[in-house]
């Protein structure tokens, strides 16, 4: 899970704090104005009641973030903005939807999906299970598409979740938001002039991620196993890992080539350079944590240490600081 659009308020110890400017100016203050962390294991969480009402406000102020379209190929469409990238597939069969933004954003979504064409939503694709890119699944199924994903994203859902420092609470989904085909290992159709390609990774962002492919505009939809240029978010409560992401970015920089487009699941459009470059970033972030916790250094102490601060200008200017990100890789380790 990640927050594109915004970054995180400066908090205690600095673990998550302001960064630059991203789509629509928005900032993670806006959208969490009472999330705090420290430096200590485990982060201070919030109650499940407080937890709950910052994500109706993370919902409320999401809702207002700005929608971009960039065309992609004849029958694809990128947009940007009130969560995940969403990548729409639109011909003769109707509209096919990689992911569904947040649930107060949908008058918006459901309008530039009609500007792109007025065929009709058949299917939804769910990336994974985070909320930023299934939160609008019971708005799709009302407009007629059916929900497809991999088997765990259906379980996750079914779950109540607490996220590790993002702190947030979730209750189950609704039935009419859960996906309505699931697969274990691969999926593949036919549609609007495409063939689809899904097929599900071993655990990395989280257990339940998949990558879409649509192989004849060779476009690659990677969820959130790809965070173009910042650091990324890693659900450890649902078996995510450093190593996981690592490996998953490997598997796929040998899937592409160099005229492959690559969606993330925050961040700008992508190419195989930009994927390699956040893959051996990883590498090296994980080798310097690893280095600190195998020599006996808490977690406090390997946040302290600043081991990534020559990454930070590139690389923490999104969702997590460097701090938020040793964090995340010293507790999935």
């Amino acid at each position: 899970m990640d927050f594109d659009n915004v970054a995180i308020q400066a908090t205690r110890r600095g673990i998550l704090r302001g960064a630059g400017a991203l789509a629509g100016g928005w900032a993670l203050s806006h959208i969490f104005p009472n999330a705090i962390a420290s430096a200590t294991p485990g982060f201070a969480q919030q109650s499940g009641s407080a937890s709950s009402d910052a994500l109706a406000a993370a919902r409320a102020r999401f809702g207002k973030v700005p929608i971009e379209s960039t065309k992609l190929s004849e029958n694809l469409t990128l947009l940007r903005g009130p969560g995940g990238n969403v990548v729409v597939l639109s011909g003769k069969d109707g509209k096919l939807l990689v992911d569904t933004f947040t649930q107060l954003a949908w008058d918006r979504f459901k309008k530039a999906l009609d500007e792109i064409s007025k065929a009709p939503v058949k299917l939804a694709v769910d990336s994974h299970w985070h909320w930023d890119h299934t939160d609008n699944n019971a708005n799709v199924r009302a407009a007629g598409a059916t929900l497809i994903a991999h088997e765990n994203t259906l379980k996750r859902l079914k779950e109540t979740h607490d996220l590790d420092v993002i702190g947030l609470h979730f209750d189950p989904s609704p039935e009419n938001a859960l996906p309505q085909r699931t697969f274990k290992e691969s999926y593949q159709l036919n549609f609007s002039g495409e063939h689809v390609a899904l097929g599900h990774l071993a655990p990395a962002h989280t257990d339940s991620d998949i990558y879409i492919h649509f192989q004849k505009a060779n476009v690659l939809h990677m969820g959130d196993v790809f965070f173009n240029g910042i650091y990324c978010y890693i659900d450890k409560g649902t078996k995510g890992s450093i190593g996981g992401m690592i490996a998953g970015a490997t598997k796929m920089l040998a899937m592409v080539d160099n005229e492959t487009k690559i969606v993330p699941g925050h961040g700008p459009l992508g190419n195989k350079a930009d994927l390699r470059k956040f893959r051996d970033m990883m590498v090296t972030a994980r080798a310097r944590v690893q280095k600190l916790k195998s020599s006996g250094k808490s977690l406090e102490q390997a946040v302290a240490a600043k081991p990534l601060s020559d990454l930070d200008p590139q690389w923490g200017q999104g969702v997590l600081s460097g701090d938020a990100f040793v964090h995340v890789i010293y507790t999935t380790l």
